[in-house]
């Protein structure tokens, strides 16, 4: 019962995050608020900035829910190759890989809890966003979708904050 409540709690998500109207996006960028748009659409999710070694070492691991408009943003100084696993992760998560621009290069969908398996990101990925597993599907982002961030330096941001 839990699995069925989780995954309709994420479709029930995805498609309020999906229909929210333009003018929810217009204010400024924030640390805790991170952007995405495409041929899809627009999404919005709070986020928890993961810019240190230690916090990108601990990620998402160790909880046992997540809120469906939330994610974690990992932040490195520069882009470089990334790979990362599921050690101790305990829900199923959709990893973005993005590059210096913030734009999508590659996304893992639904990646296993507990799995020690290493999911390669790519070549010259300066960002992750971790959402819960199904989310990107059922948004519609995709490889070229772009995302809005103050950690994303403005002269590099495909779509800078504004």
């Amino acid at each position: 019962m839990g699995n069925r409540r989780q995954a309709f709690e994420r479709i029930l998500t995805a498609a309020l995050l999906s229909v929210l109207p333009a003018v929810a996006y217009a204010e400024t960028c924030r640390d805790d608020v991170l952007e995405l748009r495409g041929d899809w659409g627009q999404a919005r999710f709070q986020v928890e900035v993961a810019d240190d070694p230690d916090e990108r070492a601990e990620g998402l691991m160790h909880r046992p829910t997540m809120p469906g408009s939330a994610g974690m943003f990992f932040v490195y100084d520069r882009p470089h190759q990334v790979s990362f696993w599921m050690r101790n992760t305990l829900i199923p998560l959709d990893m973005i890989f993005l590059d210096q621009a913030g734009v999508v290069q590659h996304i893992h969908h639904e990646a296993v809890p507990l799995s020690e398996e290493s999911i390669f990101g790519g070549d010259a990925i300066q960002y992750v966003l971790e959402v819960n597993g199904g989310l990107s599907r059922a948004l519609g982002i995709s490889v070229g979708s772009e995302v809005r961030h103050p950690a994303i330096s403005p002269g590099d941001a495909k779509w800078p904050c504004g």
